[in-house]
């Protein structure tokens, strides 16, 4: 069973990224037809099941990375289109610009930032659990 610090943490970065999933469908949810299967946006409960994107992040102790350890940026397109290579990398850009807008929003008490690590971008700095 995961602390409850950790819970909270893992809940609050899920805020954060429903505020990056809404940002990215405003600016380019009309510009692809989205895949059939999955819900239009607002039919879930949850941003992450339904709408053109998926945005989250996965934990990677960094091993074979220059930077370390921290949360990978994830940004997944739910359509049959082909996507131009330079509109991914553009739509990544910008999820990973309000990340770092929306960081000091969301965990005001801690020293977090979002570098690029080779093709992807992470979130650094202090995952501390604090006074267990």
């Amino acid at each position: 069973m995961p602390h409850p610090k950790t819970m909270e943490f893992d809940g609050r970065l899920k805020k954060l990224f429903d505020e990056v999933d809404h940002y990215l469908e405003d600016l380019y949810g009309h510009r692809y037809t989205l895949n059939p299967v999955r819900s239009a946006r607002g039919e879930t409960a949850n941003p992450e099941t339904d709408g053109l994107f998926y945005v989250g992040a996965n934990f990677t102790p960094g091993y074979g990375s220059e930077l370390g350890r921290g949360y990978i940026i994830q940004v997944l397109l739910s359509t049959l289109e082909k996507v131009d290579e330079d509109v991914r990398r553009e739509i990544y850009e910008t999820a990973a610009d309000k990340v770092k807008e929306l960081l000091p929003v969301h965990f005001p008490e801690r020293e977090l930032t979002v570098r690029r690590d080779k093709n992807h971008f992470k979130i650094q700095g202090d995952f501390s659990l604090g006074e267990i």
